[in-house]
């Protein structure tokens, strides 16, 4: 069953393509939106909306693997389905390198494009719930003030409160004090749970 929010970007300067394949979207609950040219595309997209791009290789403007490469320079981690006219091994493992869910010969068929939807919605669910997580352990670790931060770069290094003092200049008790703030502010119960979220967030272990 598909989200009733994600939307299936289609782009192909084939006006007979585009109706036939909005049509078998639309026929399945997908919600459709066409563009014959890849610039308004780029001009009207918008990467908050939950959704894949289905791209024409082949078009006179931007080529599929150019728009593809444009939406990753812009920071745009949409998931992309290719379609051509012609089988071209050489550009069918460019974009796959370039992370592109599948490449499809037309005239497409019903069952491998619909396949391919699915995996797109997959991901860009699973990529969406990764960037709010990692978004929710940026906001928490913003609460932090310097000293406990600096205090919670020792402890998921594995150091002992009172090596922590030692390091810091400080006294043990202290370091409890900031330990537990930063503990609670972080939301997490154990060393371990530290780890696992200090390493999702990119911070860095004191002495790394």
């Amino acid at each position: 069953m598909t989200d009733s929010a994600f939307t299936v970007y289609l782009v192909d300067d084939d006006t007979g393509v585009l109706r036939a394949v909005s049509r078998l979207l639309e026929s399945r609950g997908y919600r459709v939106r066409t563009f014959t040219s890849p610039q308004d595309f780029l001009d009207e997209h918008d990467s908050v909306v939950p959704g894949c791009a289905v791209l024409d290789v082949s078009m006179p403007e931007l080529n599929g693997l150019d728009l593809q490469q444009a939406l990753q320079a812009a920071g745009v981690r949409r998931p992309v389905i290719f379609l051509t006219g012609w089988g071209d091994i050489p550009t069918s493992v460019s974009a796959m390198r370039a992370g592109a869910i599948d490449f499809l010969t037309k005239p497409v068929q019903e069952a491998d494009l619909l396949a391919a939807i699915a995996r797109a919605e997959r991901q860009d669910r699973e990529a969406r719930a990764a960037e709010l997580s990692l978004k929710s352990i940026k906001d928490r670790l913003a609460l932090l003030t310097p000293r406990e931060r600096e205090v919670m770069t020792h402890v998921i290094a594995g150091r002992l409160n009172k090596q922590i003092a030692g390091d810091l200049g400080t006294v043990e008790k202290t370091v409890k004090v900031h330990r537990g703030r930063m503990m609670s502010k972080l939301g997490v119960r154990s060393v371990a749970e530290l780890v696992r979220l200090a390493e999702k967030a990119g911070v860095a272990r004191s002495g790394s």
